[in-house]
């Protein structure tokens, strides 16, 4: 089945469309009060039924939400217009407002081997509609009074293996929301020609970007990133510095996540070497994550994390450790999938 996008449509119903028609249409889709093409007053009633006959108002119709005990994680099942299903959560953060992490394709080609979706396999990109509907989704869904504040492109799916439309989708949530590029972070498990791409491409819009890292020992993150090649960290320190001389200042950062694994990745000694690793580099955030149980690796001890988090500190390095949310409900990170295996 071939899903032709709103704008797709729209150019082929009128295809001398003014551009402040275009705006108003745009404006009025992020709009959460807005429920129907009908209510779209700033349209003629004529337009309007014409619109509706042949394009619908979303890409995603919701299955089923789930949420945490703590009712800080809401994470929903939405179905696509061809029948199959992506995972998209929402989460309370710091600010006492809410991030939501959304998803770029259905299933992942990348097989982490900690990570559930990467065991569907790649289904297909979600197109542009696909990625912006689910934050048009939670906006929906949320109080009025209540605000999404951030946005993480850590879903189901590997963002830059799905660049163009991840690009162009970000672009209408900057412009058409008031969601700032500083506010929402690309995570990839380090597609290099995308990375590079993003140096030199205009359209692309500069969020943060988070690099899904994990080993600086090359075995051992080829052991649980098959993706990963002999001189990816070579080439991973030479992008960054290029990136960090473009784009880098004292607000945009690089961030290196590293997941935690017990007696994987977790010693000392790893922690040693990944402080090395970042500290030639430059301007590097380190991510700490602790591993949420997918079936296959253990998370580490307290002792062990904290250890690890030690020696980062010691050494100078710049590292947060990300508190888990939603695993209860398989909303944490590595754990998308699960509801759609069960339901």
């Amino acid at each position: 089945m071939q899903i032709i996008t709103r704008n797709e449509l729209m150019d082929q119903m009128f295809p001398k469309l003014p551009k402040f028609r275009n705006d108003q249409i745009q404006t009025a889709l992020f709009n959460p009060r807005n429920k129907s093409w009908n209510d779209l007053s700033t349209l003629s009633k004529e337009m309007r039924v014409e619109i509706m006959k042949s394009v619908q108002w979303t890409s995603l119709n919701c299955v089923k939400i789930v949420e945490s005990e703590n009712r800080e994680t809401r994470k929903a099942l939405l179905q696509t217009q061809d029948s199959h299903a992506i995972e998209s959560v929402l989460m309370k953060n710091k600010r006492e407002q809410w991030t939501i992490c959304i998803s770029s394709q259905i299933g992942c080609a990348m097989g982490c081997s900690f990570c559930a979706t990467g065991k569907l396999g790649l289904i297909r990109n979600l197109n542009v509609d696909e990625i912006v509907d689910q934050v048009r989704f939670w906006q929906e869904l949320i109080k009025p009074d209540e605000r999404i504040s951030n946005i993480v492109v850590m879903g189901m799916g590997e963002p830059l293996i799905n660049y163009e439309n991840v690009r162009d989708a970000l672009n209408l949530i900057i412009k058409y929301t008031d969601i700032g590029k500083t506010r929402i972070t690309v995570s990839t498990a380090g597609v290099l020609p995308r990375m590079r791409q993003i140096l030199t491409d205009p359209l692309w819009p500069h969020v943060r970007l988070a690099i899904s890292l994990h080993s600086v020992d090359v075995q051992t993150r080829k052991q649980i990133m098959p993706s990963s090649y002999p001189t990816f960290l070579d080439d991973l320190a030479i992008w960054a510095k290029d990136y960090l001389k473009i784009h880098g200042n004292r607000r945009h950062h690089l961030t290196f996540e590293y997941l935690l694994l017990s007696d994987v990745n977790d010693s000392q000694s790893e922690a040693k070497k990944l402080a090395s690793y970042v500290k030639k580099i430059g301007n590097i955030k380190v991510n700490v994550l602790i591993y949420n149980d997918t079936g296959l690796f253990h998370a580490p001890s307290a002792e062990r994390i904290l250890a690890f988090s030690k020696v980062l500190q010691d050494c100078g390095v710049d590292s947060t450790r990300r508190r888990s949310m939603g695993s209860d409900i398989f909303a944490a990170c590595g754990q998308l999938a699960k509801i759609t295996s069960q339901t």
